[in-house]
């Protein structure tokens, strides 16, 4: 005899999103942020820091770092524990961080996605994350942030902006004289 089991007021979502926790995606194109076509170490040791200065990673976030393979083992080496994908050529780190959107159920996996690059590339896909329910966080440098990848956003970080807790460090000594 076969019995059919309902899940009640228990069930999960048809979308699957009920069965993993809250957690984030990075998904980060090194040179992009980095400002440079290779990237030396500390370039990226650098823009780690200021990436994790701006955003904690909790522990079950996931991080995502694309470059060309010129840079590859300064990306490793400068910002361990992460995943690598590597594509060369015009818009290599792009199209792998689209391929990871495209092919991986973010969508499903994530409640966040962090983009760690400005380019415009990514606007449709940041707007159908956007519209599926997931939070959408641009992370770029200031003079290379698309606007329409901004405006499906909803929040951007600027990683070569002062960050707010040193802007006031640096402005109260000022305040109190």
């Amino acid at each position: 005899m076969v019995t059919a089991i309902s899940g009640g007021s228990r069930s999960q979502p048809a979308s699957g999103r009920g069965r993993y926790p809250a957690r984030r995606l990075h998904l980060v194109d090194i040179e992009n942020l980095a400002g440079a076509a290779v990237p030396t170490l500390s370039q990226v040791r650098e823009v780690q820091d200021r990436y994790a200065d701006r955003l904690a990673f909790g522990g079950l976030d996931q991080v995502v770092i694309a470059s060309s393979h010129l840079t590859l083992l300064n990306a490793a080496l400068g910002w361990p524990h992460a995943r690598y994908r590597v594509r060369s050529g015009p818009d290599g780190a792009d199209l792998e961080l689209l391929d990871v959107l495209h092919g991986e159920n973010v969508a499903s996996r994530f409640t966040c996605v962090v983009i760690g690059s400005g380019d415009g590339i990514f606007a449709w896909a940041a707007a159908r994350l956007a519209a599926g329910g997931v939070r959408v966080t641009v992370v770029s440098r200031r003079r290379s942030l698309s606007a329409r990848l901004a405006l499906t956003a909803h929040e951007v970080i600027f990683i070569d902006a002062p960050h707010p807790a040193a802007e006031s460090a640096r402005q109260l000594p000022a305040q109190a004289a």
